[in-house]
């Protein structure tokens, strides 16, 4: 018979790692936000309008690359904090659409994923 669900002790595993990697998350965030608040005056008042404009340009590029990094970093903590739920609820490792265990080798490399690969992969 195949198991519906994994073990008390699966899951303690399962929670340690998700709270590694929630943990580290959080911080990551936290550097993105301290970057993207920061006002890096690289001295320019006194240059060229072109080179100014040139490193207003640059500096707007990367702040909004730091900007879709951070709303990444959130998903990414949302995704982590609904698998600790999953955890309390005893559902997770269970996929959404197949309602069969995703493999522990999947978790343990994507540890808030909802969908094995056969689910994944059918989506397309």
């Amino acid at each position: 018979m195949e198991k519906e669900k994994y073990s008390d002790k699966e899951l303690q595993e399962f929670k340690g790692l998700i709270e590694g990697k929630l943990s580290e998350a959080k911080i990551d965030l936290e550097g993105l936000r301290g970057s993207l608040s920061y006002k890096d005056d690289h001295g320019t008042e006194d240059t060229s309008p072109s080179f100014k404009m040139m490193e207003d340009g640059s500096e707007t590029l990367s702040r909004e690359e730091m900007s879709n990094l951070a709303i990444r970093q959130e998903k990414f903590i949302t995704h982590l904090q609904n698998a600790l739920t999953r955890i309390a609820n005893k559902t997770y490792g269970v996929c959404r659409e197949t309602g069969k265990l995703i493999p522990i080798e999947r978790l343990r490399a994507v540890p808030h994923a909802t969908l094995s690969i056969e689910a994944k992969n059918a989506q397309g």
